[in-house]
């Protein structure tokens, strides 16, 4: 738990947030993401048929960056790569009015000022209704780590390489991050 609180302090001192943006149609296929219903993704928890984690896309309609994130970063060819490689990609509405049961508990839409909201999302964002945030779980549906904010494809691929190929086990984000932009730099000198 430590290394995921190091990881999003971490994170937010290296990214500038400006928004996100989500999807009208939890089915869509957003060019070449995978994406599926928080319902499909129960079956496969329940199945015991999945050795991917989860990655959970929390928007709602009205959410601008969220609609963003859906036109720019879940476009960004590398970012679909790594997405449809390491994860099973989760549209969920943040607003959704149907009651859905995972591990023995049933969520439902709470009705509440001019709009409300559903209980699942407020679970995964852990109370804090913040859209667009992405959601990270592991292969059982339990937390990783949530990130609320829009971030472009270069921003996000590091988060999606550190945690798809599940580099967080094994060192912190700011090895990582040490590592990734060694690799990500080109070498200067060269032939003469």
């Amino acid at each position: 738990m430590k290394k995921l609180i190091v990881f999003g302090l971490a994170f937010i001192t290296l990214t500038a947030f400006t928004g996100s943006t989500g999807s009208e149609n939890e089915n869509k296929v957003a060019d070449g993401i995978n994406w599926v219903t928080m319902e499909e993704a129960i079956k496969l928890v329940e199945s015991g048929a999945n050795d991917k984690l989860f990655f959970v896309d929390v928007y709602t309609d009205w959410c601008g960056w969220c609609k963003r994130m859906d036109a720019t970063t879940f476009q960004d060819p590398n970012v679909v790569q790594v997405m449809n490689e390491n994860f099973i990609a989760i549209k969920f509405d943040g607003e959704a009015q149907r009651d859905i049961d995972l591990k023995g508990q049933t969520f439902k839409f709470i009705a509440n000022g001019r709009r409300g909201y559903h209980e699942l999302a407020a679970a995964l964002l852990q109370n804090k209704l913040s859209y667009p945030t992405v959601v990270f779980l592991d292969e059982n549906f339990n937390m990783i780590q949530p990130l609320p904010g829009y971030r472009t494809g270069p921003q996000f691929l590091p988060i999606l390489k550190f945690l798809g190929e599940k580099h967080y086990e094994n060192e912190t984000w700011e090895q990582y991050v040490a590592k990734y932009t060694q690799t990500a730099q080109p070498q200067e000198g060269g032939s003469n």
